[in-house]
């Protein structure tokens, strides 16, 4: 874009979130920052104002310095909403649909269900973060059958641990359904290649990646 003269774009990485409000003390010229896992829900505590898009999702993961206040954003829910709809091209959507991990990502792909008019129920290892638990499909695989998508917002499968996958019983998987992963990379994680090798279909999160990166850059520079 002609802008390497004028414009960096740097990676921050924050161990600990208690580090955040020194970041913007060291470096002044910082205007506006993307935030990833695991930092997407509890970043908002030290943000000035939340957009309405994040205040639907729960979660931040575009923060912009809009004077000396810094206004949270969500630009996960329109990568996602928009790739989701790519990926039926224009057929009938599905009903319902599993939801793996109850994190920040999860949420971005709560709001779009619930504007979709998807049905869903969150998977979680632990019963009070979700609907159900690995456990429970794991007893009843219909959870798991006669649902029409199941999306992964959790990080297992991710390079380099590439062979990590959400415990499900794999078996019941269809060609009816759809499998979303968030994950990127590897371009097929072992999630996905549970779904292929069944016949179901199957996208990674890398549309949405580019999706909701020129969200940001539009929330930026608005």
């Amino acid at each position: 874009m002609g802008l390497s003269e004028s414009h960096r774009y740097d990676l921050f990485a924050l161990e600990y979130l208690k580090d955040f409000p020194g970041l913007w003390e060291r470096y002044p010229n910082l205007v506006g920052l993307n935030v990833t896992v695991p930092h997407k829900e509890n970043v908002r505590r030290f943000l000035d104002r939340l957009d309405s898009s994040a205040r639907k999702v729960e979660a931040v993961n575009v923060i912009k310095k809009e004077g000396d206040k810094l206004v949270g954003y969500n630009s996960d829910y329109y990568g996602f909403k928009q790739s989701v709809l790519n990926y039926f091209q224009g057929a009938e959507l599905v009903s319902d649909a599993l939801i793996l991990g109850g994190g920040g990502a999860s949420k971005a792909v709560e709001a779009v269900f619930l504007d979709l008019g998807i049905k869903y129920m969150v998977v979680s290892r632990q019963r009070a973060k979700g609907d159900l638990t690995y456990e429970d499909i794991k007893q009843n695989p219909d959870y798991l059958a006669k649902t029409g998508m199941i999306v992964n917002t959790t990080p297992l499968g991710m390079s380099p641990n590439i062979e990590g996958k959400p415990d499900l019983p794999y078996d019941v998987i269809h060609p009816e359904q759809y499998l979303y992963d968030l994950v990127y990379n590897p371009e097929e994680t072992a999630f996905m290649r549970e779904g292929r090798q069944r016949g179901a279909r199957t996208k990674n999160g890398l549309e949405m990646l580019h999706l909701q990166a020129d969200k940001s850059w539009e929330i930026w520079n608005s």
